[in-house]
């Protein structure tokens, strides 16, 4: 096979292939930050502002199985510039949205966008750069994009939201041309073939997580007894019935169940889903307490969270070298543990809070807990995998990662806000509280940390009952990094 770059991975292909990376990260942590502005400024409900969230979340969780299988179908170049310009599009739309309305309806289309095109990046980074020092450079400068994106959404996120929280979206159009032009005239297809395609079942399996988020999430407002909440809450649960027993009679199905035939790798999938669900609703409500409790400005509360990425950047490097030489549910549960604790001390604090020391260390541990679990759970779900099926292994627990997060915002919105309100507390702008109102918001926020608390406990729980070993873990990362060049 020929490889379009043998030599030197630093070029145009590889600023289109890490500029998709960086653009997908990046938008999901720009929007968090800017939250309070768009509820002053959108008028945006309680709801809604979880919904800006979860209206990205699922569809790009929910469809990246899909997006992978469009790859190998119709060809992984044409689908990346197919979903980058869906993304670019809906992104020009948020930027342009003139209430709730629009806005959710545009992100969800951005997350589709990122569903079609996140899952061929990768491979055409296989596909672009010849085996060797090329591809393990541009390997490295592709995955580096995750840690750039996080941090720099969070200070990008918050510099825009500063100036206009439109901004934040406006911002990938340029980019997002940019990367399509590159891909055209940078970037070569990869074999590709027609094979059956389990739209239904990605179509099933996304509506009724949908309509589940839906009712949990409407319900406090509207009341659990109206028939739209029931209406959704009971459909969701019916079609993700249908979704489990339809996937069983398709010839290549979404989600094949033939992965779930070890008890280890099902526990590990219910923490990987735990964990992402802490991480996302963490990241999500101490933003909405460093702005609307602690008063803090956008880009100040962008700065302020960078600990927490840094943490979980060295929870990361720590992890990866400690799980060859400790059984993993040891390393899961003394994570979960520290974990569960800082939450609960975060679940303590109201406006009075100091940053330093208090909020500091805080965001540094829980980050550095954080970043502990996403290493050693998606090598615990490789372990005794041959090569043929690392593949959809990898993307079924990627999708539980990003299901999580959208899942957890959704459930744990109404929770905060049925606290705010039973503390007299409002669910209008914030520039119109009272200090009271304030501080039964702060309250709403850190009851979510001690349920989040709790999450952390049930994983350790479920961590403590794997039973794989150092050496199973190293032969999974091995298998990976193999993957990866291959």
């Amino acid at each position: 096979m020929q490889y379009p770059v043998t030599k030197r991975a630093f070029g145009l292909a590889i600023l289109v292939l890490s500029g998709l990376q960086l653009m997908v990260v990046l938008d999901g942590t720009v929007m968090i930050l800017a939250l309070p502005r768009l509820q002053e400024q959108l008028g945006l409900s309680s709801a809604g502002s979880a919904w800006t969230v979860t209206a990205y979340g699922l569809p790009f969780a929910g469809l990246m199985l899909l997006g992978g299988r469009l790859g190998d179908s119709f060809g992984r170049k044409r689908m990346l510039i197919l979903g980058v310009g869906l993304f670019t599009l809906a992104s020009a739309l948020c930027g342009t949205a003139q209430n709730e309305a629009w806005l959710i309806a545009a992100r969800a289309l951005q997350g589709t966008g990122a569903a079609i095109a996140a899952p061929t990046a990768f491979a055409l980074v296989a596909s672009t750069y010849a085996p060797g020092p090329a591809r393990n450079q541009a390997v490295a400068i592709f995955g580096s994009m995750v840690g750039v994106g996080s941090v720099g959404g969070l200070v990008i996120g918050g510099a825009l939201t500063q100036v206009d929280w439109r901004w934040i979206f406006w911002i990938n159009v340029p980019i997002g041309l940019l990367i399509v032009w590159g891909a055209i005239y940078q970037l070569r297809d990869t074999e590709h073939h027609r094979i059956s395609l389990d739209v239904r079942g990605a179509v099933l399996g996304t509506v009724a997580c949908a309509a589940i988020v839906f009712g949990a999430t409407e319900g406090p407002a509207t009341g659990w007894t109206s028939p739209v909440i029931l209406g959704a809450l009971i459909g969701g649960l019916a079609l993700l019935l249908v979704f489990i027993f339809a996937e069983r009679d398709v010839e290549n199905p979404l989600l094949p169940w033939s992965l779930f035939d070890s008890r280890d790798r099902v526990i590990t999938f219910a923490a990987i889903f735990l964990t992402s669900g802490v991480l996302g609703a963490t990241t999500f409500f101490v933003a909405q307490f460093l702005q609307n409790v602690l008063r803090y400005s956008p880009l100040h509360a962008g700065l302020a969270s960078i600990p927490f990425t840094l943490g979980a950047g060295v929870g990361t490097a720590v992890a990866s070298k400690a799980c060859m030489y400790v059984r993993a549910r040891w390393l899961l549960l003394a994570a979960a543990v520290v974990l569960a604790g800082a939450l609960s001390f975060g679940s303590t604090l109201d406006s009075s809070a100091d940053y330093f020391p208090t909020l500091l260390v805080m965001m540094s541990i829980v980050g550095f807990c954080v970043g502990t679990a996403i290493v050693i759970l998606p090598l615990c779900v490789l372990v005794g995998v041959d090569m043929a099926h690392i593949g959809p292994l990898s993307a079924v627990g990627q999708m539980f990662m990003n299901m999580g997060t959208p899942f957890a915002v959704g459930i744990l919105s109404p929770v905060a806000l049925s606290r705010t309100l039973s503390l007299g507390g409002v669910s209008g702008k914030v520039s119109e509280m009272t200090p009271g109102q304030i501080d039964a918001l702060g309250s709403g926020y850190t009851l979510v940390l001690l349920v989040c608390a709790i999450g952390t406990a049930v994983m350790g729980l479920l961590a403590l009952t794997l039973r794989y070993t150092p050496t199973q873990l190293a032969q999974a990362q091995h298998a990976q990094d193999e993957a990866q060049k291959n």
